[in-house]
């Protein structure tokens, strides 16, 4: 027993001449940094993938903020750049706008308000430009922060914003949503674009803008379309095709990819058109025609190679430039037999 308690004392003994005078002493190697450290600083020009968290940083809503209501001469303050793909979200709406049966109907005879679904609307300028034509617009993002800014540009019809000029040097500014916009006519939601309510729609026009190549399920989303648009609505698809495993796993992209079967490139443009205009996920009760009569998909393709060029500033001198390809695609009305 007395042997039993020498050696715990000796122990002890040992233990805090370790931590008084041997531990201090000893060279302290560099804190390593979380791994998720950097994704604040991560700006979503990025093409390192990161998936949907890399929408749910203060980064990324201002970056988006900036991208969406940012004055022109803050986001490109050079004579020289491509000022053309300025006022991107407001160039998607137009597309909409242009092409939408709905809004060409000025005989009075409908009753129903039109309305609209922005899927993947980030912080709301494109649900609030497509309310200039569209009397109830619906905005949805998978990320809870770019709907609370859009919620609160909503509310209060601005909403005030830091952007980079050179590592910590920053300038503030104010997003604020035009005068003209009757921005009642709006309402977000958090939502998944891959899984989107039965109880929703059917409505005249759905826009999914620089959407497409950030889904982990693509051909969910535009298998919905088939019912979530009335017939003769119509769905806007724009998208620079930018397919990155960190975002849609390879088995589910809808091109990018060489074909396993003859080794020809697959590009994303044709996928989605034979997808939607082909008889593969038919909803609508087309007339029978004559045997070998190839039977139309839900939807008829009556716009493509749209050129939607888009910029988001990353600091004062680097910016991300893309062009997406719009596409315009009308959903079928039924045929009498």
């Amino acid at each position: 027993m007395a042997h039993d308690l020498v050696v715990a004392a000796a122990s002890a003994a040992a233990t805090s001449f370790f931590l008084l005078h041997v531990l201090p002493k000893l060279p302290k190697f560099p804190q390593l940094p979380s791994p998720h450290a950097d994704l604040d600083e991560r700006s979503t020009t990025s093409s390192a993938g990161g998936g949907a968290s890399a929408y749910e940083t203060k980064k990324a809503v201002e970056e988006y903020l900036m991208f969406h209501y940012g004055a022109a001469e803050d986001i490109l303050p050079y004579k020289t750049g491509p000022h053309s793909a300025l006022d991107f979200m407001s160039r998607c709406a137009l597309l909409c706008e242009r092409h939408c049966e709905a809004l060409q109907d000025f005989t009075g005879d409908s009753v129903d308000p039109t309305t609209a679904i922005d899927m993947g609307c980030a912080v709301g300028r494109g649900t609030f430009e497509l309310s200039r034509g569209f009397q109830r617009v619906l905005g949805v993002d998978f990320s809870q922060h770019f709907i609370d800014a859009a919620e609160r540009m909503q509310k209060e019809g601005q909403l005030p914003y830091s952007y980079v000029l050179e590592g910590d040097i920053r300038r503030t500014a104010v997003a604020a949503i035009p005068e003209d916009i009757i921005r009642h006519r709006c309402q977000f939601t958090v939502g998944d674009a891959c899984a989107v309510p039965e109880t929703w729609g059917p409505v005249d026009c759905v826009l999914a803008a620089n959407l497409l190549c950030r889904l982990p399920d693509p051909k969910k989303f535009l298998d919905r379309c088939r019912t979530l648009i009335k017939p003769g609505g119509i769905l806007v698809l724009v998208s620079p095709y930018s397919w990155l495993a960190g975002w849609t796993s390879k088995e589910k992209w809808l091109g990018g990819y060489l074909r396993a079967d003859d080794q020809q490139p697959q590009f994303t443009r044709n996928t989605i058109i034979d997808y939607l205009t082909k008889s593969v996920g038919n909803t609508v009760e087309h007339g029978v025609g004559e045997e070998g009569d190839e039977v139309q998909g839900d939807f008829e393709l009556i716009e493509s190679g749209v050129e939607m060029p888009f910029l988001i500033r990353e600091h004062a001198r680097k910016f991300q430039w893309g062009c997406s390809e719009g596409m315009v695609f009308k959903r079928r009305k039924a045929h009498s037999k």
